[in-house]
C-alpha cells in the first residue's frame, strides 16, 4: 500500500466547506421554489443582503461558476434551471436526511422469514424433493454423500436420497401510490408542509430506485383534481389555490394499482385538509371550500370503502392535528381498515418508511 501526503491547505479546505453549505441552501430553497432555479438563486441573495452569507470567502459569482461546472444549474428558456445533478442530489440527501436515522433493522431488506421458491439463492441446502429446479442443485454436498457410502466397483452410485439443493428464500414486491395534498393549506398559517412532504416523497423514490428497484411507486398530487407526476418532477411540484379533491386522488390510485401485478398494494397519504372537492361524471369539479360537504365525505368513504375491498390499505399522515379533521380520518380509516398517524413534520419521514416496509411485507390473500 502507497500513501501520498499533500500540503494541507486551510483555506482550499475552509473553501469548501463554505460552498457545501450554501449547496444545501440552494437545495432547501429549490424545492420550496418549486425547482425554479432562478427565484431559489434571488431568495439567496435576498438572504446575502441580511445576513451576509458570501462574505466568508466565496462570492456570489463564484458560487454561480461552481453550480454550472458540476452542473446543478444550466441554462434553459428565461435563465437558469435545475441540472440533472441537483435534481439526484436531492433525492439522495433526501434519502440520507430523513431515513439515515433509522436502524438497520428497522429499514429492513425485504426478506420474509420463510423459505420459500423464490430465486435468491441462501448458502444453506436441503434434501431435493421432486419438482425443485436442476439449478438449485448442490453438485459438490450431493457428491459427498454419495461418497459417504463408499466407491463400489461401478464407481460412485449417487442415488435420489443423495441429492440436495440450495435453500430459496421469497423476496416480495409491493406496488404503492404515494398521495400528496397539494392545496393551499399546504402553506397556511406561516407554517411549510409541502417541503417536508416533498423531502419524504423524494427519499421514497431513491429508496425504491437503490435498494428495492422490483417495486412500484408512483405518486399522485391532489388539489382541485389528482394527475399522476412523474417521479424525476417531484421537485418541481408546488402548492396551488386549490381545494382538496381526497376521493379524486384515492380513484386515481386504485386506477393505477388495479394494474400492477403485485400482491401487497398500498396507498400512503400526505394531507392536512378535510375533502372539500369533488370530481363528478362529467368532469366538473364541485367544491366546498369549507369541508366536510355530506356528499364529498360520503363519496371519499365510498372510495375508502372500495379500496378495502380490493385489498388495498390507506395510511393516512395527517399534518395538523385539526379536531374536524382527526374525526373524519378516523371514520375514513374504519371504513377502509387502514391506519392513520398524527405527525410532525419532523417524524414525517420515519412514520412513512417504516409504514412502507411493513405494508409491503405482508401478502394480502
Amino acid at each position: 500500500m502507497h500513501w501520498r501526503y499533500e500540503k494541507f491547505d486551510l483555506a482550499a479546505r475552509s473553501r469548501d466547506e463554505v460552498l457545501g453549505q450554501l449547496k444545501e441552501l440552494f437545495h432547501d430553497l429549490l424545492l420550496q421554489a418549486g425547482g425554479d432555479a432562478e427565484v431559489a438563486l434571488e431568495w439567496m441573495r435576498e438572504i446575502d443582503r441580511r445576513y451576509g452569507i458570501y462574505s466568508r470567502g466565496v462570492s456570489e459569482e463564484e458560487f454561480l461558476e461552481w453550480l454550472k461546472e458540476r452542473g446543478s444549474v444550466q441554462a434553459g428558456e428565461g435563465g437558469l434551471v435545475m441540472g440533472a445533478r441537483a435534481e439526484r442530489e436531492l433525492r439522495t440527501e433526501s434519502l440520507d436526511a430523513i431515513f439515515g436515522s433509522l436502524s438497520r433493522d428497522a429499514t429492513g431488506d425485504h426478506r420474509v422469514a420463510d423459505a420459500g421458491d423464490g430465486r435468491e439463492r441462501l448458502p444453506e441446502t436441503r434434501p431435493w424433493r421432486f419438482g425443485d429446479p436442476a439449478e438449485l442443485l448442490d453438485a459438490a454436498a450431493s457428491v459427498r454423500n454419495a461418497l459417504r457410502r463408499g466407491v463400489g466397483d461401478a464407481g460412485i452410485e449417487l442415488r435420489e436420497e443423495d441429492l440436495e439443493v440450495y435453500e430459496t428464500e421469497h423476496l416480495s414486491s409491493c406496488a404503492t401510490v404515494l398521495c400528496l395534498d397539494l392545496s393551499h393549506s399546504m402553506i397556511l398559517y406561516g407554517e411549510d408542509r409541502i417541503t417536508p412532504a416533498k423531502r419524504v416523497a423524494l427519499a421514497l423514490t431513491e429508496l425504491v430506485r437503490t435498494r428495492y428497484p422490483k417495486d412500484y411507486l408512483a405518486v399522485v398530487t391532489f388539489g382541485d383534481d389528482a394527475e399522476e407526476v412523474p417521479l424525476d418532477r417531484l421537485p418541481y411540484v408546488s402548492v396551488g389555490p386549490y381545494h382538496t379533491n381526497t376521493r379524486g386522488a384515492l380513484r386515481l390510485a386504485r386506477s393505477l394499482l388495479a394494474r400492477r401485478k403485485q400482491k401487497n398494494r398500498q396507498i400512503l397519504m400526505v394531507t392536512d385538509g378535510k375533502p372539500s372537492a369533488l370530481t363528478e361524471r362529467d368532469g366538473e369539479v364541485y367544491k366546498n371550500p369549507f369541508g366536510l360537504d355530506r356528499r364529498v365525505v360520503s363519496k371519499t368513504l365510498e372510495e375508502a370503502d372500495a379500496c378495502r375491498r380490493e385489498g388495498i390499505p390507506i395510511t393516512t399522515f395527517m399534518l395538523t392535528d385539526d379536531p374536524t379533521l382527526v374525526e373524519f380520518v378516523e371514520r375514513f380509516t374504519a371504513t377502509n381498515r387502514g391506519r392513520a398517524y398524527y405527525s410532525g413534520l419532523g417524524k414525517l419521514g420515519d412514520f412513512l418508511l417504516v409504514d412502507y416496509l411493513r405494508n409491503r411485507r405482508r401478502t394480502v390473500r
